[in-house]
C-alpha cells in the first residue's frame, strides 16, 4: 500500500529564530513538490494535488537515474537564469524542458519512512544520494548560525528569503511551527502577489 505524503508548510514570521538546534535554508522562489518514484513510476505532486511529471522532463529523467527502489523527495521545481532563481519562466512554461529539483528533505528510500528519522539524519543522507546526480536534481543546502545574519545577507543578494527548520526533529504533515519562513519584503515574487490582490480587488469594485 502506497503511503500518503503531504508537505510540511512553514509557519510565516517577521524574524528568524535563534538557538543551535535551528538551521537555515535559502528560500527557493519556484513550485513546491513532492517528487516520488515508486514502482517505476515517478510522480511531481504539487500541493494542489496535481501531477507534473509530464511538465518537467528533465526531473523526472533524473529520478529514473538514481539507484533505488523507492523514493520520495520534498523540494521545489526551478528554472535559472545564470545563478540565479528564473520564477518568470517557471510561471510562463517557456522553459519547463529545464526544470529542475532543488530538494530538501528525503521522506522515504528503498520503502522505508525517514519522517519520523531527525533532518540532521535525513539531510545526511539526501546529501549522499545526490551528490552524485547530475541536471534534473539539486541539493539544498543549509547553514548553521545566527540566521538573523543570513537574513539578511540573502536580502542583499535579491534572493526571496530564508526558511529555518528544527535540525533535531523529526517530518511533520501540515502546517508547522517547526519550519518558519522569513521573506523579503521587496522580493519580486512579494511585489507580483501585492499586485494581483490589488488588481483583483479593482475588479471586485466593478
Amino acid at each position: 500500500m502506497l503511503r500518503l505524503y503531504q508537505p510540511c508548510l512553514p509557519t510565516r514570521a517577521l524574524k528568524p529564530p535563534t538557538g543551535a538546534n535551528w538551521i537555515h535554508e535559502i528560500k527557493h522562489d519556484g513550485f513546491r513538490i513532492v517528487a516520488r518514484r515508486i514502482n517505476g513510476v515517478v510522480r511531481l505532486q504539487t500541493k494542489q494535488g496535481y501531477d507534473y511529471a509530464e511538465r518537467y522532463p528533465r526531473i523526472v529523467e533524473a529520478f529514473m537515474r538514481l539507484k533505488v527502489s523507492s523514493i520520495v523527495l520534498d523540494g521545489e521545481a526551478m528554472c535559472f537564469t545564470g545563478a540565479m532563481h528564473d520564477f518568470d519562466k517557471l510561471w510562463n512554461r517557456t522553459h519547463d524542458h529545464e526544470a529542475k529539483l532543488c530538494a530538501f528533505d528525503l521522506l522515504e528510500l528503498d520503502g522505508e519512512d525517514y519522517r519520523p528519522k531527525p533532518l540532521a539524519d535525513r539531510n545526511k543522507k539526501l546529501f549522499k544520494l545526490l551528490r552524485r546526480v547530475w541536471r534534473g536534481i539539486e541539493y539544498v543546502e543549509h547553514l548553521e548560525g545566527d540566521g538573523a545574519v543570513i537574513f539578511e545577507h540573502a536580502c542583499k543578494l535579491g534572493l526571496e528569503g530564508i526558511v529555518c527548520k528544527r535540525i533535531d526533529l523529526p517530518y511533520r504533515p501540515g502546517p508547522s511551527n517547526t519550519w518558519i519562513k522569513v521573506k523579503h519584503k521587496s522580493y519580486p515574487a512579494m511585489l507580483r502577489v501585492k499586485e494581483a490582490f490589488e488588481l483583483e480587488r479593482q475588479r471586485s469594485r466593478k
